[in-house]
């Protein structure tokens, strides 16, 4: 059965055009948009944040695939990237995993294996954009509270109870409901688990 291609664009940096060319005819003969640069920095002259994943060459002149990665890692730009890699270049292949690169692709590949990994990559780019839009939703939610009631909404996340919470912040058991029952409404949680969720989303690191 014929899978539909994921949505979303496939942005090849390669300095040699004639394979650029040809990845691009590939790609698109599979019904998948594409964009090619024949550099890093033409790209990030481009780049304006759309869905995608990144085909990256990793030996380029002045900005090879390495030091994209990082600018684009410092630019807080995450594009699922599959490293491609002349013969020799392994090193920097397995550099560009640790980077980040979901996978790599030693040259000459195979055209199927490429189409796979491209629309895995673009898969894993929408559920990239779906969590970063949750997120960016959670914190305007979370910027709607009033002081109390951010105080409120740490003790629910840490498992107090109401009676517990009103005496850890000097306040009555029924104003703690008020404020609990506001927290659940502006936060939009449909649950004490739902708003523990999104209160790991605000602080990713803890």
């Amino acid at each position: 059965m014929m899978q539909h291609p994921a949505p979303g664009t496939v942005y090849i940096i390669d300095d040699d055009d004639d394979f650029r060319d040809s990845m691009q005819w590939l790609l698109e003969s599979a019904s998948l948009k594409v964009a090619g640069f024949d550099s890093a920095q033409a790209f990030l002259d481009e780049y304006e944040g759309e869905l995608g994943c990144l085909l990256l060459d990793v030996r380029m002149p002045e900005i090879n695939g390495l030091a994209l990665q990082q600018i684009l890692r410092m630019r807080g730009i995450n594009l699922p990237t599959i490293v491609m890699t002349g013969h020799g270049d392994i090193p920097m292949a397995v550099s560009a995993m640790k980077n980040g690169a979901v996978d790599f692709l030693e040259k000459p590949f195979d055209d199927e294996v490429l189409l796979q990994l491209v629309n895995q990559a673009l898969a894993q780019a929408a559920k990239l954009q779906q969590s970063q839009a949750q997120a960016s939703q959670v914190h305007d939610s979370y910027a709607q509270l009033s002081r109390r009631e951010k105080e409120v909404m740490a003790l629910v996340v840490e498992g107090q109870s109401n009676r517990e919470i009103a005496e850890t912040l000097g306040i009555s058991p029924k104003t703690v409901e008020v404020h609990r029952s506001r927290v659940m409404g502006k936060m939009r949680a449909g649950s004490i688990a739902e708003l523990v969720q999104q209160a790991a989303r605000l602080n990713p690191s803890a």
